[in-house]
């Protein structure tokens, strides 16, 4: 990682690694996995956790990745930091790594899609930053207003430029962010924004099930995946799939904030 630029980015990120740190060092990286659709980090004690590849962000021509090698082999502790650099790539390993760590089999998840779990109502306007298809069709046959955030440069169809999102957000009741806005720097921005939400829900495969790293904002709740066939979901990665792929292999979760413990992490 590029000293000057693993600085640059602190805040929800900085937390997950400093909260992870303990338990890093610990473990050993096993194998990591950089495909065009996710990254995928391997811990010692058979841990795996994803986190979405920024593919056309990707920087240095046909070497992607210009930091630490080899990855195999280092304590956890070594690719954790990566979580907080401002290069796409590093980020997203150092995420996985993070999921990896924080994403356990733990009591107190609620399993099943996210829409299950959220509270949802008439007169709700809902933002949704980052476009989860199957959930906007639901999600608005629940709501008053739901609005669309992606990465475009203009509004298309029904989607808005995600630039947009934080001028929205204060009006919203109800927020439902991407995990992928850890990697892309823009998470700190958008929970300052949703600051007066009744919910903010972060959502998708790259989300750290970690309350420690999100308190003192308004998220309620963190939605993410467990790894359960650890070498069928490295095969996809490696295959440039994505969650429609590797989602037989995995158990989507649901955890509240506050008052969620997960007694298990960190033990290797």
């Amino acid at each position: 990682m590029r000293a000057d630029e693993s600085k640059t980015r602190r805040g929800i990120a900085g937390r997950i690694a400093a909260c992870l740190l303990p338990a890093a060092r610990r473990g050993v990286v096993r194998d990591v996995r950089i495909g065009l659709g996710y990254t995928a980090v391997l811990l010692s004690g058979n841990r795996l956790g994803v986190a979405y590849t920024f593919r056309n962000e990707a920087r240095g021509g046909c070497s992607v990745f210009d930091g630490l090698r080899p990855l195999i082999g280092r304590p956890a502790s070594d690719l954790l930091p990566l979580a907080t650099s401002s290069d796409r790539i590093e980020a997203a390993v150092g995420l996985a790594c993070a999921n990896a760590l924080a994403n356990l089999p733990a009591d107190g998840y609620e399993e099943g899609d996210v829409l299950e779990h959220l509270d949802l109502r008439r007169t709700d306007h809902v933002a949704m930053v980052g476009n989860f298809s199957p959930l906007v069709g639901p999600v608005k046959q629940r709501v008053k207003s739901l609005t669309v955030f992606d990465l475009v440069d203009r509004p298309t169809g029904a989607i808005r430029p995600a630039a947009e999102a934080e001028g929205m957000l204060p009006s919203c009741q109800v927020a439902l962010i991407t995990a992928t806005a850890i990697i892309n720097g823009t998470i700190d921005p958008l929970l300052h924004a949703a600051r007066a939400c009744r919910a903010v829900a972060v959502l998708g495969a790259s989300t750290p099930l970690l309350a420690e790293a999100f308190r003192g904002t308004k998220v309620t709740m963190l939605s993410g995946v467990v790894a359960d066939k650890k070498k069928d979901i490295l095969r996809v990665v490696s295959e440039g799939g994505g969650m429609r792929q590797f989602s037989p292999y995995v158990r989507k979760v649901s955890w509240r904030i506050p008052g969620f413990k997960n007694k298990s992490r960190g033990a290797f």
